[in-house]
């Protein structure tokens, strides 16, 4: 078989064996830790309530074993240390990490904890249970879960910070997981957790969480960089101490206490970088950060921030538009930082990052330590405001689950800009928002009415797309009003949720007229107007909702012919005779994309030998060798994407019930499309050098091709047939060999369909 296996699996992992006497001893040695990594935090009284907290979640999780193996318990006294140790919570968050699966797993209730630990915790760990009820195929019981968890979020932000300790701990044992479970499971950290701890200014977690997600989605890339890193720790650190060497002694001598030091980007930010600027790993400049950490009063810290600065760039010349001021203007999940990028020995550039220590607490343990230095002020700060908006969309209860999620996403997990209105007023929105986001921003009738902006005292339309430091101004007309493709350019929940209410009060409007017609047609015929009558005809013309029903009345798209079929039997409408039922195929056999030689390739799923057709996901273009999975999409049947393709993760984070275990079967007759996109010098000869490596030295049949060429350089795309991922890793091998030739890349997007 040419099985596409996860390089995450190779690993041979050690085999769980303790005795019942040894695994006491461990379980209370892991107990013991956490209690000294809280005694700086026990008041009279904690150190009982927390014993209590760990003696139930012991006894009802004491038949349980994690995929490794080992007790449970060991599970919620991890997230409890994470908690405490690395996100800065104290005793109450340390009771309710330890409870937090007794109540989804065990015979324990909410009522049990209540009663024991008072309504604070119970309510802390109700936020921290999952759903257990059977959700709908079509809606993700994460997404549910998700929503739910968010509800309690903005009562108590220790919920989401408990939630990410527990998905922290859950991926750093990802390893004793089923492939396809690690692939789930890493796909809804890197949709969801990362950015939500990136917003809580957990950047350790969520550089974490990224890296461990990369290690299951993009293993190869992943073990490539980590072990280029290695590689070269030695050589960055002697030039970390040569970059620092005569800061430290201008720092000293103008008598800073500080703490100075170089640290490795992580994997996942090296691996983007190289994605983004097309670059490989050793031409990627930034592979570390210098941190300079301040130990300053709280009325002198801008002050002496930019005294550091300026002296840093008296040593090194900074590129100007590198620099980043975070402490004039904090983002909005607390971070203050100066940030800037300076030229350093050898021709290097290094980033430089400017924080007090104070900065650096609250960047390290992010939200947790941003609350604990707010204390005592009663004044409103860009958390509470972040909390308010979240509390305005949830209430919006009509939303689908995973259109919430996917709004939360882009809305309150994305990185902000700062706009501003013509009196001079910051709106703070996230990235890629239009003039019609900023115009809801401002209120929601201001956004019904927008017809278009003035930016910088420019015309520009409602889709117009604003950058930070923009000064806008809405235009409006009363004759405005929401239509349905403005929601193909706002990105905001606010701008979303308010275009989506319009139209649906205008489709109420609407549906009136068709629910008189319907009453009229009811009547006629002889019967009445019931809501039993009502929910059978939306049953027979298989619509959401009463509101289609009326709707699509009134827009003439059912036009009620259909009544004929029913008798009225003491005022309630039946069939005359039995409609046809469709029994539902879990996954269908769409015709596959045409090949050159077969009409479709034969692929095996699960641990059964059960062969059927398919159909590749455009934007991606799997071929064999590359690791997959199948998606059970509807209307198309079965679609085969790659695991690192782009729309990956929101698949598997979203849809987990229709994600198919997926395995390529051999079969080297058949060719599969794909596509390379080349760069390198225009020199004589090359297109001719690129062919007889494809076509004469390979064999692999070509279906496109062309170069663009300009200012000594070349661009070229070439369409190929290939059997399977090994047969066109060797012809990227020998492209990247050609004199000449800087750059091959896969085509990724739909550029490889054939037209």
């Amino acid at each position: 078989m040419n099985e596409v296996q996860a390089t995450v699996q190779e690993v041979k992992l050690p085999k769980y064996n303790l005795t019942e006497e040894q695994e006491k001893k461990l379980i209370l040695r892991h107990y013991r830790a956490l209690l000294k990594t809280l005694r700086g935090k026990l008041k009279k009284g904690d150190k009982e309530m927390v014993r209590r907290a760990f003696e139930i979640a012991a006894d009802a999780h004491k038949t349980m074993r994690r995929k490794s193996g080992e007790p449970y318990i060991l599970h919620p006294i991890a997230v409890a240390m994470i908690c405490v140790e690395e996100i800065g919570l104290g005793v109450r968050s340390t009771i309710c990490a330890l409870l937090h699966d007794t109540v989804e797993d065990t015979d324990v209730t909410l009522e049990d904890i209540e009663k024991e630990f008072g309504p604070e915790i119970a309510r802390i760990v109700d936020g921290l249970t999952k759903i257990s009820n059977v959700m709908d195929t079509n809606t993700s019981q994460q997404a549910e879960n998700f929503k739910k968890i968010l509800l309690t979020l903005t009562n108590d932000p220790r919920v989401i910070l408990i939630k990410l300790a527990d998905r922290l701990h859950n991926m750093r044992t990802l390893d004793y997981m089923k492939h396809e479970k690690q692939l789930k499971i890493a796909s809804e950290t890197i949709w969801v957790y990362a950015p939500l701890a990136h917003r809580m200014g957990l950047y350790n977690i969520k550089t974490e969480l990224e890296d461990l997600s990369m290690k299951y989605l993009e293993p190869e890339a992943y073990r490539e960089i980590a072990q280029k890193l290695s590689e070269t720790k030695r050589e960055r650190s002697r030039y970390i101490n040569e970059f620092i060497k005569p800061l430290k002694e201008k720092l000293k001598r103008a008598g800073f206490n500080f703490d100075i030091y170089g640290r490795p980007k992580s994997i996942h930010s090296i691996w983007n970088k190289m994605k983004k600027k097309g670059v490989d790993f050793d031409e990627v400049y930034d592979l570390f950060a210098i941190r300079i950490i301040v130990y300053s009063s709280p009325e002198k810290e801008k002050e002496e921030c930019w005294k550091v600065y300026s002296m840093i760039t008296d040593e090194y010349m900074p590129s100007p538009e590198r620099l980043r001021d975070w402490i004039s203007n904090p983002k909005s999940n607390g971070y203050e930082a100066l940030h800037t990028t300076v030229m350093g020995p050898q021709g290097k550039w290094v980033e430089v990052q400017i924080r007090t220590n104070r900065m650096n607490e609250i960047a390290e343990k992010g939200l947790a330590a941003h609350y604990k230095y707010k204390e005592g002020s009663s004044e409103e700060d860009r958390f509470d405001k972040w909390f308010a908006q979240i509390r305005e969309m949830i209430s919006n209860q009509d939303t689908d689950s995973v259109d919430f999620l996917q709004d939360f996403k882009t809305s309150f997990l994305a990185e902000e800009i700062y706009v501003f209105t013509p009196k001079g007023d910051v709106k703070m929105l996230p990235v890629n928002s239009t003039a019609l986001d900023f115009a809801f921003a401002i209120h929601s009738a201001v956004g019904s009415r927008c017809i278009g902006a003035k930016l910088n005292h420019k015309l520009v339309p409602i889709s117009h797309k604003l950058h930070s430091g923009d000064q806008v101004e809405i235009i409006t007309s009363n004759k405005q009003k929401p239509t349905e493709d403005w929601l193909k350019f706002v990105v905001t929940a606010k701008a979303r949720t308010k275009i989506k209410d319009s139209l649906k009060e205008e489709k109420r409007k609407i549906a009136e007229d068709g629910k008189q017609i319907l009453q009229r047609k009811l009547e006629n015929k002889g019967t009445t107007f019931s809501q039993q009558n009502i929910d059978e005809l939306v049953s027979f013309y298989k619509l959401p909702s009463q509101l289609d029903l009326f709707y699509n009345i009134a827009i003439k798209q059912n036009d009620l012919k259909e009544l004929k079929e029913f008798t009225v039997n003491g005022g309630k409408l039946e069939l005359s005779r039995p409609q046809k039922t469709i029994t539902e195929v879990k996954i269908p056999e769409p015709e596959a994309r045409p090949a050159p030689k077969k009409d479709s390739e034969l692929i095996i799923f699960g641990e059964s030998s059960d062969r059927i057709k398919y159909s590749l996901a455009k934007c991606c273009s799997p071929i064999p060798g590359d690791d997959v999975f199948g998606f059970v999409s509807t209307g198309k049947g079965l679609i085969i994407h790659r695991t690192n393709c782009p729309n990956a993760a929101r698949l598997m984070a979203n849809y987990g019930p229709r994600i198919v275990k997926t395995k390529w079967a051999k079969n080297k007759e058949i060719s599969f499309l794909t596509g390379l996109k080349i760069l390198g010098i225009d020199d004589v000869g090359v297109i001719n050098k690129i062919t007889n490596i494809v076509s004469g030295e390979l064999r692999i049949n070509i279906s496109a091709l062309t170069i663009e060429s300009g200012d000594g350089m070349f661009e070229g795309t070439i369409k190929i047939f290939v059997h399977d991922k090994e047969e066109l890793d060797e012809l990227v091998n020998r492209l990247k060999h050609l004199k000449g030739i800087y750059e091959v890349q896969r085509l990724d997007a739909e550029d490889t369909t054939l037209s």
